[in-house]
């Protein structure tokens, strides 16, 4: 028996401070821009809400290891890097996304339904040509993020 959800402000509203970012916000990013409309809610609140919204399919979480959990409202497939060294999650331009579900259901007798693609290394802003982006990068793949630099 499914449970019908009453649609509330606070939900919306968290639902549209994350459809205003392309940088995929924390939910601590979502707390504060919230808490401008809604100054008394709370950050169970945006964390319940964000659980919600992801199990109905309005936005997906992206988890970054060492880094807060990320969220992104667009659900068309896409890949995404992140950075070992700041956390930053990007959307990352690749026809990989596509080319992967088609090949991988051919020997697959189930149903694929999702998959994610993430790419890891140091952004632009984190990567340092004179040596310390290696350093970096060995320490997300220590933490087991397959880190490369791109």
């Amino acid at each position: 028996m499914s449970t019908a959800r009453k649609n509330s402000r606070q939900r919306n509203a968290i639902l549209d401070c994350v459809k205003n970012h392309e940088d995929h916000p924390t939910a601590d990013i979502i707390y504060q821009e919230v808490r401008e409309q809604f100054p008394h809610i709370s950050l169970g609140t945006v964390y319940r809400n964000l659980s919600l919204l992801t199990s109905l399919g309005s936005i997906r979480k992206i988890s970054c290891n060492n880094h807060a959990d990320r969220f992104d409202w667009h659900l068309n497939p896409h890949a995404h890097f992140i950075c070992n060294k700041c956390g930053s999650v990007s959307n990352f331009p690749s026809k990989i996304q596509l080319l992967y579900k088609e090949d991988s259901g051919k020997n697959f007798r189930g149903v694929i339904t999702d998959q994610t693609i993430l790419f890891y290394g140091l952004c632009e802003d984190c990567y340092d040509p004179e040596g310390q982006a290696a350093t970096a990068a060995m320490e997300g793949e220590e933490a087991g993020a397959g880190a490369a630099i791109l």
